[in-house]
């Protein structure tokens, strides 16, 4: 069981490695839209989303 149970977890890291490399791959003007609709739905206006991705990346508008 414990060797079934460490197979599934060593999968289960290559395929977070894949999705990783495929996610580091994207560019963010591709993703951007996405998070605006998402946003919109929820009620929230571009500058709080602004302000998140200046906080979580440090880049602003300036840069």
């Amino acid at each position: 069981m414990e060797l079934f149970r460490f197979n599934l977890i060593l999968q289960s890291m290559k395929n977070n490695t894949k999705q990783d490399e495929r996610i580091s791959k994207m560019k963010f003007s591709s993703v951007y839209p996405h998070y605006v609709t998402k946003i919109e739905k929820k009620d929230r206006t571009k500058n709080e989303l602004h302000q998140v991705i200046k906080w979580l990346t440090g880049f602003s508008e300036k840069n």
